[in-house]
Formats: C-alpha cells, structure tokens, sequence
C-alpha cells in the first residue's frame, strides 16, 4: 500500500489551456468568453497580446466579430511574468507570435494560475506555426 503525505503531492491549482486551430476558426472569440467568464466568477484577470499585432486596434483583442477586450500589448511572454503579479488568470492572444512562449509556459505551469493561450497551430501548408503546438 502506498500513502501519501501531505506534503509529498504539492501540486499548483492552476492550468494551461491551449486554444488552438486555423484562421477564422473562433480562437480569439473563445478566448474572450473564458476570459469573461473568470471576470463573472470574480476572478482577477490579466489579457496580453503581441504588441505587433495592431490589426483591429493597439491594445484591445478584437475577435473577428467585433467582440473585444482590454489587453496589455507586449513585445515578447517574458514581460507577461513581469506584469502579471496577483492574478487568477491570464490570457494569451496570438500566442504564435512569442518566439519565448515555452520559457513562459515552464515559468508560469508551477503557479496557482489559469492561462488561456489562443493562437494559430500551422501555417496555410499545414505546417508548424510558432510555439503554440509546443505549450
């Protein structure tokens, strides 16, 4: 029989979910509804995104419907460690464009907190696009 003490199985309550698939296939509208769903349950949330990424607007995370909301740009994951103090969640726009997306992930994976990373998966020939597939 094999017991385990408390302590033994320190495990952080947070999570990483990747929310991953082509152009125009709602990525960044399931984003924003996770995102306000944690605002519904009073959890405190942080938004990021690529600070090149100013399609629809500079700071805010547009979905292709025009569903938007507030984001911090930032011009590579490792700011997100350095912004992000005290929070429950944080979410992650266009998460192909952070060339040091895995040195956040392994950061943050020991931390009480949720992280909802959307971005594309390949490129047009199907072919690996980013750190996305890697998280």
């Amino acid at each position: 029989m094999f017991l385990e003490t408390p302590d033994s199985n320190k495990r952080s309550k947070g999570w990483i979910e990747v929310i991953c698939g082509s152009m125009f296939s709602g990525k960044t509208e399931e984003l924003i509804r996770r995102l306000k769903r944690a605002q519904y349950a009073q959890q405190k949330i942080e938004i990021f995104k690529p600070a090149i990424d100013v399609r629809y607007d500079e700071e805010k995370v547009v979905s292709h419907d025009a569903n938007e909301v507030n984001s911090t740009p930032v011009p590579s994951s490792a700011n997100i460690l350095l912004l992000a103090n005290d929070v429950d969640v944080i979410g992650i726009d266009e998460a192909q464009f952070f060339n040091d997306l895995k040195t956040f992930i392994l950061a943050i994976e020991t931390t009480d907190t949720i992280v909802y990373v959307a971005g594309l998966d390949g490129d047009s020939d199907r072919k690996p696009f980013g750190q996305v597939l890697e998280c």
